[in-house]
């Protein structure tokens, strides 16, 4: 017959861990660890907050503020107004330096003034 297992001893009568369990723990944590950072480095979380990619972004937003407010808040993010349905943000400037001085090969000084505008040449 099979031999019963040995008790894994995980802690001691007040609840505290035991010291060789605690020990064979932080090795088998150190045979895993990885302390490089290149670029095959797995890493478990990010190191920025930010991505330069806006669809990850956009997720990762939808995504913490689901989890923090434990809501699915997708369809209210897509019905919310943003700068760029209004034409994005703006860069106030003067008349003169939208606007050209003088005149130019297109728009000679010499030119006459047609009454009205035509649309095509039968109209004449």
């Amino acid at each position: 017959m099979n031999q019963p297992k040995k008790k894994l001893k995980r802690r001691d009568g007040s609840g505290h861990i035991d010291p060789t369990y605690a020990r064979e723990l932080l090795e088998k944590a150190r045979e895993n660890r990885n302390d490089d950072d290149g670029p095959d480095s797995k890493r478990a979380f990010l190191s920025r907050n930010s991505s330069l990619d806006s669809l990850a972004e956009e997720l990762g937003e939808a995504f913490v503020e689901a989890a923090t407010s434990g809501e699915e808040t997708e369809p209210d993010r897509h019905d919310e107004i943003t700068s760029e349905e209004f034409g994005g943000p703006f860069v106030v400037t003067n008349a003169g330096e939208e606007y050209a001085d003088g005149t130019d090969e297109s728009n000679i000084a010499e030119a006459t003034r047609e009454p009205f505008p035509k649309t095509s040449k039968a109209d004449a």
